[in-house]
């Protein structure tokens, strides 16, 4: 069996990530609760009971909201580097210290034939970081939760065969709606979020021959929409010469339904 994933939740609401191989399974971030992520779970067929572990990006709610229960429930294995750990150890309830690890940044970790290599990422948080999936010469990127796209993150991510890629805000959406200016200022930082443009522009860069698909992920609930995220990174990716459904595909992600479980 090849790398699959799913997105099974992407938002403001929460997010979650599945990643699996013929002898390993991981969950990225839960954020959503236990029985929500176990309805996503049997939405794609998955026993929750089978994983390998559950990988934390960051401590902020919608990425750690189901970490602490279903850790206790399923007696999963933790990831979370240590500045993480720290800063959620109050939010996610007792986890017996036998299952807690530490996965540092800019490391890489290997389960069987699956590699998984940390980056970090510009965001209000105590040490966010994303992860690479190496398998069998595929490459699996995940990036969402940063402010910008830095080179050295563009030299990690490049040329990946598939891509789950922020596309967080539409920026006279932002701009323009009812969020306080100081919760828009921090969405437009440099640790807030990506907008449709700049996202597409960091695709751009680093999507290569063998990219074939892009999930637009972590998609503001008031400040975007699904077909406006797509007109607008394919627009911005055409006056850049890349035209989408010749060189890669987007797809979208969604709040409460998981993609379907794909091959990388």
């Amino acid at each position: 069996m090849s790398l699959q994933f799913s997105v099974l939740a992407s938002g403001s609401t929460g997010n979650a990530v599945f990643v699996e191989t013929e002898d390993h399974s991981f969950l990225v971030d839960a954020g959503l609760s236990g029985k929500q992520m176990e309805a996503l779970f049997q939405k794609i067929d998955r026993d929750m009971g089978k994983l390998s572990g559950l990988l934390v990006t960051h401590e902020h709610s919608d990425h750690i909201k189901g970490v602490g229960v279903l850790a206790r429930k399923y007696k999963l294995p933790v990831y979370a580097n240590e500045k993480t750990w720290k800063a959620m150890d109050n939010l996610i309830g007792q986890v017996p210290v036998e299952q807690k690890f530490t996965f540092e940044m800019e490391t890489v970790k290997a389960f069987g034939s699956l590699e998984i290599e940390s980056f970090g990422v510009s965001h209000d948080a105590a040490d966010p970081m994303f992860y690479v999936f190496h398998h069998q010469g595929k490459k699996l990127v995940l990036i969402t939760d940063t402010g910008y796209v830095s080179d050295r993150m563009k030299g990690l991510i490049s040329n990946a065969d598939a891509y789950v890629f922020e596309s967080n805000h539409d920026v006279q959406m932002l701009r323009m709606g009812r969020y306080p200016w100081s919760i828009k200022r921090r969405i437009l930082s440099d640790v807030g979020h990506v907008s449709n443009e700049d996202a597409a522009i960091a695709m751009g860069e680093v999507a290569g021959d063998r990219t074939k698909r892009i999930y637009l992920a972590h998609l503001s609930q008031d400040n975007n929409m699904k077909d406006l995220a797509r007109m607008s990174v394919s627009q911005t990716l055409e006056s850049k010469g890349i035209i989408v459904g010749e060189q890669f595909e987007l797809y979208d992600t969604d709040p409460k339904i998981p993609t379907a479980l794909t091959a990388v």
